[in-house]
């Protein structure tokens, strides 16, 4: 038979459990506490948002109210002295008695932003709050880069990039206003291409172009603000003309071929040695320094006569 316990040992057994109870709800009594409707908002730019804190339980009517920016692993003022204060003041205000609201927010507004409160009357003096603010940038016209024309079996790099948007976005192709898959081997549809596209890079590079491959393509950039595209540019691929290739060469090997036989021609032919003389070159007999001699008309008929007298 199983022993009963007497009702008083029973109510001593729950007074620690009684106590604990009083003590805890004595610990909450007079403690600020605060929540937030929202700590993770997100918002487009040039548009407007709150970011809530709200004072659940406290014992002190006119409590400290701060709030601080944390980005880039810098904390600065953005309420402070009851005033707004850094990039945000003019465009920002305090809504009740501590949340926040930022008109026009840019993509700098992005960061954490704590909210703290003291209230020197309650027994836990001090509670704070962080709410983490995106704001989100619509991305602009991507730039798109892709090759003209490319020989059969040769490989192709086509780059998307864009710079503006926020979060960074993901890049999609299109060939002739067709999606394509990011690789070719899983669509069926695309089993004359061999293809692979990184949607976070943008980049497009066929490691093997077909004649399939020819078209237009452009690239779209996007994410959760928006999206962007750009131009349509013409890819051509083309077969190499082997033979006029050879053929090419075969005429440039001739040319080469004549023009070094007629070289050799010329040279035996002698036109490339200089004419020179053997011996020593004939020259004029030298004159007396000094002397300046003119032959006369009568001098030289003398000599003409004198040359018939023996």
């Amino acid at each position: 038979m199983a022993l009963r316990r007497p009702p008083r040992l029973r109510l001593c057994a729950r007074l620690p459990d009684f106590f604990l109870l009083l003590l805890f709800r004595g610990c909450l009594i007079g403690a600020v506490n605060l929540k937030s409707s929202n700590r993770t908002p997100v918002v487009q730019e040039f548009e407007s948002v709150e970011l809530s804190c709200i004072i659940t339980d406290s014992q002190t009517s006119d409590p400290r109210i701060e709030w601080k920016k944390i980005q880039d692993d810098q904390t600065t003022y953005v309420f402070f002295d009851n005033k707004i204060q850094g990039d945000l003041a003019g465009r920002a205000e305090i809504l009740g008695k501590t949340s926040l609201k930022i008109w026009n927010v840019t993509r700098r507004d992005s960061a954490l932003y704590r909210c703290e409160v003291v209230a020197r009357n309650d027994r836990k003096e001090i509670d704070e709050i962080v709410i983490e603010l995106t704001v989100q940038v619509k991305p602009v016209t991507p730039v798109c880069r892709v090759p003209k024309a490319v020989p059969v079996g040769k490989m192709a790099t086509l780059y998307c990039q864009e710079s503006e948007g926020h979060p960074r976005p993901h890049y999609s192709w299109y060939r002739n206003d067709v999606p394509l898959p990011t690789d070719s081997r899983a669509n069926p549809r695309f089993r004359n291409s061999s293809f692979h596209l990184n949607s976070e890079t943008g980049t497009l590079v066929f490691t093997a172009v077909h004649k399939d491959d020819s078209g237009q393509y452009y690239c779209i950039a996007s994410n959760d603000a928006g999206s962007a595209r750009c131009e349509e540019q013409e890819m051509e691929v083309y077969d190499l003309n082997i033979g006029g290739i050879i053929g090419g060469i075969l005429v440039v090997l001739a040319v080469l071929a004549l023009i070094t036989l007629g070289i050799c021609c010329a040279y035996r032919r002698g036109y490339f040695i200089n004419n020179k003389q053997d011996g020593e070159s004939y020259k004029n007999p030298g004159k007396p320094d000094g002397v300046n001699y003119i032959r006369t008309d009568e001098e030289g008929d003398f000599r003409h006569k004198s040359s018939f007298v023996i």
